[in-house]
């Protein structure tokens, strides 16, 4: 059954219309409460959201939904998806929520639900809370004395950088480290930049004054050209660019380099794995991660298993398999270890352990393999179904034609925005561009 409010990272839509409406975000409130009361004990749920305006609003309006299911509500304010997650195990929380879009512009929100063991819920808990959405009928509101009560956590952005901390792995400090932070305007910027400096290197820190609308402006991982160009500036050592919601991280070498999530994984990986402690055998990633980082993993005698796009299938795939690290291209990096979803400062932390081990820049500890030239365009489409067009599934056809074994294609639609996206990667970057520009040509035609 196809689901209706949740996407590949919870619910999200845009502000205040929608399912991102104060009276829809106050039924996912009730139907999650509902279905997570268990037993006679005060049910508790711990609810963090990012920096953006409409926080506010569906902060309010989830808490509503909860205690009227008879969830007492602990409130943190802004802290990392990861806080959230850590915290929801740690307080022995029956839910955890985070609000947040993610990467997503200002004026979009969204709903993150973690289970009590800190675990984003599973597909079928998703599916009945839908159902309860839509049958408000079945909605069983708590009596009026089990009705709960709402409170604020002063200090929980401070647990969480304690926790972080604690998984930096070498002997020796940050100490002469200089570290360009870019929290990206949001829900870590008051715990990333004092972690790192307590930690002792000296922090050049940027995307740090949110507004409620500069969320993932122009910063942040999705736009790390400012923070490149910041380490350039300051002769920095290394830059570390956050998201929205800081459970992902793009990394800068000292020449202003974008190393991306696969570079990420594969020093991770390979690290673990000299040291003894890497599980699983390899890594787990998406169809999106490049053929070089497959081809880099084989090399060294470790496995590389691929899933469908969305850190919650790298999770359930590394906790079926055994694996403790697995991540996207784009910076989700996931350490089992330590948390139990992505986590943009702890993945810096074990890039900054390596680099503090090796003694070497960063330029050389971080490029590990020569990525195969990828190519990733996205087509805005309104609705409809236009991958399911002739014409495009004949040009997609031929597209795999071209590339043939020494390639790949990769298109489908996002599970966060309404576009589609059409990722292709091979030897000859000129094939590959003209392989892409076609087929985004004929998509959109059909989605016109």
């Amino acid at each position: 059954m196809s689901r209706k409010y949740f996407g590949t990272d919870g619910v999200r839509g845009k502000a205040n219309e929608g399912s991102m409406a104060p009276e829809a975000v106050m039924r996912v409130g009730m139907a999650a409460g509902q279905l997570h009361r268990r037993g006679g004990h005060r049910h508790r749920v711990v609810v963090g959201k990012d920096t953006r305006l409409s926080g506010y609003m569906i902060e309010q309006a989830l808490t509503a939904g909860f205690l009227s299911a008879g969830m007492d509500v602990f409130l943190f304010g802004p802290v990392p998806t990861p806080a959230v997650a850590m915290l929801t195990k740690s307080m022995r929380a029956d839910l955890g929520v985070m609000i947040s879009a993610s990467h997503n512009p200002f004026y979009d929100n969204g709903i993150k639900i973690f289970g009590p063991d800190g675990y984003k819920l599973s597909d079928d808990m998703e599916q009945k809370i839908e159902e309860l959405i839509d049958n408000p009928s079945q909605l069983r509101l708590a009596p009026s004395e089990q009705v709960g009560r709402a409170k604020r956590i002063q200090d929980a952005g401070a647990r969480y950088i304690e926790f972080a901390k604690r998984t930096y792995t070498a002997d020796t400090p940050l100490d002469g480290l200089r570290i360009v932070i870019d929290t990206a305007n949001g829900a870590a910027y008051n715990s990333a930049p004092p972690a790192l400096w307590e930690l002792g290197a000296e922090i050049i820190t940027m995307g740090d004054t949110p507004n409620g609308i500069n969320i993932n402006e122009k910063c942040g991982s999705t736009h790390p050209e400012a923070m490149c160009q910041r380490v350039r500036e300051t002769r920095a050592d290394i830059g570390i660019a956050l998201d929205g919601d800081a459970d992902r991280v793009i990394i800068a070498d000292e020449n202003g380099k974008v190393i991306d999530g696969d570079q990420i994984m594969a020093l991770i990986a390979t690290s673990w794995a000299k040291r003894g402690v890497l599980k699983g055998g390899g890594l787990v990633t998406t169809i999106m991660s490049n053929l070089g980082l497959e081809r880099y993993i084989q090399s060294q005698g470790l496995t590389l298993a691929r899933t469908k796009v969305g850190d919650r299938y790298v999770v359930e795939h590394m906790r079926q398999h055994g694996f403790n690290i697995g991540g996207e291209q784009s910076g989700h990096i996931v350490m089992s270890d330590y948390a139990t979803t992505g986590d943009g400062l702890l993945a810096a932390l074990q890039v900054l352990a390596e680099v503090v081990r090796q003694k070497k820049p960063v330029s050389e500890v971080c490029n590990l393999f020569t990525p195969l030239p990828q190519i990733l365009q996205n087509v805005k489409f309104k609705g409809g179904k236009p991958l399911d067009d002739v014409k495009v599934i004949s040009a997609i056809k031929d597209a795999e034609s071209q590339l043939g074994k020494s390639g790949r294609l990769v298109i489908r639609p996002s599970g966060t925005e309404p576009l589609i996206r059409v990722m292709a990667e091979g030897q000859d970057e000129s094939v590959v561009r003209k392989i892409v520009a076609e087929l985004c040509g004929v998509i959109s035609k059909a989605a016109a």
